[in-house]
């Protein structure tokens, strides 16, 4: 793992007795979670797009997460809670902070560099190329900084064992590929495969889910004040806020379904923004007990030990549905055409402007 983990769990080692005491262990986690959730609460109610009863989901719904904060004391959950701080502070137009925070995230858990697409997305939308580059400093410098000791010694190891890209995984702790055969699930071409899948599915939806401007996309390269529609300050605006948190969460959402495997304690990397995938997108009244059940099947997936043909069937099938809402539930809506001759149109339009 980064440096980060090896510095917080150090400290645990040390406020623990050494790992001895289990129960303050589950103590300071039990606490992380309760911060977890307020942190997550409070980018909803930014959004403004989930109904109060889905938050009794998140805090009583999944025995899982409660295991993998309270008594696994995975190293996930650490990471998560940083992230959800970073973004609430993305809400509050304070980039800096969050990009150092965001780092941080990264340096206790890889997992992070799932929403590393979004957050490159976003940052070039709100600075332009170079205004983003400041930025991006700022989360390899922290790496740097946190990883100096390990570099100094043996910068190799610590790189290619800390970020190992290419690790493999086993067969017998995967949750979602268990109907596929050990040597396909273990193939580097099936691996390859997966990544030119999350590679397009992260272009499609910048192209035509994140990108919301007339512009070309281009124009993100642009400095902000030069384009012809330059992105307004974030200020209370709901509306602003759901689209960072919808850039962030679906490319986190895309990569937990092109992952070569999930273990048991990945869930929590995706499982607090389920919600918001959910309800992100106009819902009728009828249509919320659909959300609801398919959240539910999720969990029973998660939770059935060890992993079934049946259950990780069904994993793919609630995240292609999942997927299927995003793209046909956020399309942008179809252009208005209007007259071009005549003066009585000219003058609504620009009364409208």
């Amino acid at each position: 793992y980064p440096a980060g983990f090896v510095y917080i769990f150090l400290g645990l080692y040390y406020a623990t007795g050494r790992g001895t005491d289990i129960r303050l262990a589950q103590y300071l986690f039990a606490s992380l979670y309760l911060l977890n959730l307020l942190l997550v609460f409070r980018i909803y109610c930014r959004t403004n797009k989930v109904p109060p009863y889905v938050f009794f989901f998140m805090c009583c719904a999944s025995y899982r997460i409660h295991s993998i904060f309270v008594l696994r004391l995975f190293n996930d959950p650490v990471a998560m809670a940083i992230l959800f701080l970073a973004i609430n502070l993305f809400l509050e137009d304070r980039w800096s902070w969050g990009c150092l925070l965001f780092s941080l995230a990264v340096s206790v858990k890889m997992n992070i560099l799932l929403f590393a697409p979004g957050l490159l997305f976003l940052l070039l939308q709100r600075f332009g190329l170079l205004g983003c580059i400041p930025k991006l400093c700022i989360c390899a410098l922290l790496q740097v900084i946190l990883g100096l000791p390990f570099l100094l010694v043996n910068p190799v190891g610590y790189l290619t064992r800390s970020f190992d890209l290419g690790r493999q995984f086993q067969f017998k702790w995967t949750v979602n590929w268990r109907f596929l055969p050990e040597e396909i699930f273990q193939n580097r071409a099936f691996h390859a495969t997966l990544l030119l899948a999350h590679l397009a599915g992260l272009g499609l939806f910048a192209l035509h889910r994140w990108h919301r401007s007339k512009e070309s996309i281009l124009a993100l390269l642009k400095d902000p004040a030069e384009r012809k529609h330059p992105p307004p300050p974030l200020t209370v605006n709901n509306i602003l806020c759901a689209q960072i948190v919808f850039v962030l969460f679906s490319s986190n959402f895309l990569g937990v379904c092109c992952s070569r495997s999930l273990h048991y304690q990945f869930y929590v990397w995706y499982f607090h923004t389920l919600p918001y995938l959910l309800w992100c997108t106009p819902t009728a009244k009828l249509t919320h007990m659909p959300k609801v059940l398919l959240l539910g099947v999720i969990e029973l997936c998660w939770n059935t030990y060890p992993s079934t043909v049946c259950s990780s069937l069904s994993l793919h099938i609630c995240h292609g549905l999942v997927l299927l809402q995003l793209w046909y539930g956020t399309a942008p809506p179809p252009a208005l055409h209007t007259p071009q001759t005549g003066r009585r149109p000219a003058a609504i339009s620009k009364k409208a402007q």
